[in-house]
């Protein structure tokens, strides 16, 4: 896929791209612009800044505000949805449409501070191409931090790479990582692990993660959860080997079984039937067969859905582009 950026060599600062999906978010952008257009004047001297929305098809006023900032600042580049197509969609469609030679991912709830850019920026810089940040501590209750941390865990644990632990999808990417993640072919983006794969040069860089400041999180255990699943079968075969191995276990234990009835039989020929046994071991039996059918379902679900070669995602509206810039 070609990239629209201008070359490095022929600009004088290379341009940088914030990519920031929004889904309902219109009590917060007039926050987030104004530290935006901060953070533009401070890095002003190293850096040129662009600002990338895309809008998950918002029922609130999010697009008018858009409309707007856009109307007022070139800089302010936004398309919408013609439905919402999920969060990480949003923002591998932001990176298919973001011309800059490093492109920084922000939710636009101000949880994850757009400021860390400027020490972001010099690591991309000094030489790395992937720098993400890790939560030392977030503004949420326990148990849901819990959560996310036994959850990041497992995921690392089984995937066939390793994907930082604690790290969202707060990052600033190098353009080559952006052109080699838009080869992927996948229905179901997880993009922490996607770019974990990829290699490249990464960091991590610590920082506090703040409250929400306005607005509901779209973020319940049900999604995090879905997303979870997501990365197992996106990035790890483990429950392909867990699936053959407990076939090959309960043949085992069958064998065994068969076995030990055979000579309790031979001793104790006046044994009674034992009929509520057979019916528990075949339901148990359909009822493990149907969980490793509904495992090799998911990866085949997968397939299909790359084979349907569907979209990301479809763009209803656009502002400050071309129409020739337009990739969806």
């Amino acid at each position: 896929m070609t990239s629209n950026a201008t070359p490095p060599e022929a600009r004088h600062k290379p341009l940088v791209s914030l990519a920031i999906p929004v889904l309902n978010e219109q009590d917060n952008l007039d926050a987030l612009y104004a530290r935006l257009d901060a953070l533009g004047k401070k890095m002003a001297d190293r850096c040129d800044l662009e600002f990338v929305f895309s809008d998950n098809h918002s029922s609130d006023a999010t697009w008018a505000k858009l409309v707007e900032l856009a109307r007022l600042d070139p800089r302010v580049r936004a398309i919408r949805f013609s439905k919402n197509f999920g969060f990480q969609r949003s923002i591998l469609a932001n990176y298919m449409h973001a011309r800059g030679d490093a492109v920084m991912q922000i939710d636009a709830d101000l949880q994850d501070p757009p400021e860390l850019l400027q020490e972001f920026f010099k690591l991309w810089r000094a030489g790395y191409h992937v720098v993400y940040g890790v939560r030392r501590k977030r503004q949420e209750s326990a148990l849901l931090n819990g959560f996310r941390r036994l959850g990041y865990w497992s995921i690392d644990l089984i995937s066939d790479h390793s994907i930082p632990r604690d790290a969202g999808d707060f990052r600033l990417i190098d353009r080559r990582v952006v052109q080699a993640l838009l080869q992927i072919k996948t229905a179901n983006p997880y993009l922490r692990g996607m770019i974990a794969s990829l290699g490249f040069n990464q960091i991590g860089v610590d920082y506090e993660r703040d409250a929400r400041v306005a607005g509901q999180s779209k973020f319940g255990i049900s999604r995090l959860l879905q997303l979870g699943f997501t990365a197992v079968f996106n990035h790890s075969a483990v429950p392909l080997r867990l699936a053959s191995m407990a076939g090959v276990t309960m043949l085992l234990v069958s064998i065994l079984g068969a076995l030990y009835y055979l000579v309790l039989r031979l001793l104790h020929p006046d044994l009674p039937r034992g009929l509520a046994s057979i019916h528990i071991l075949v339901l148990f039996g359909i009822g493990l067969q149907s969980l490793l059918l509904g495992i090799v379902g998911e990866y085949l679900l997968r397939i299909y859905l790359i084979l349907r070669g569907e979209p990301v995602a479809i763009v209803e509206n656009s502002l400050n582009f071309e129409k020739n810039d337009l990739k969806l």
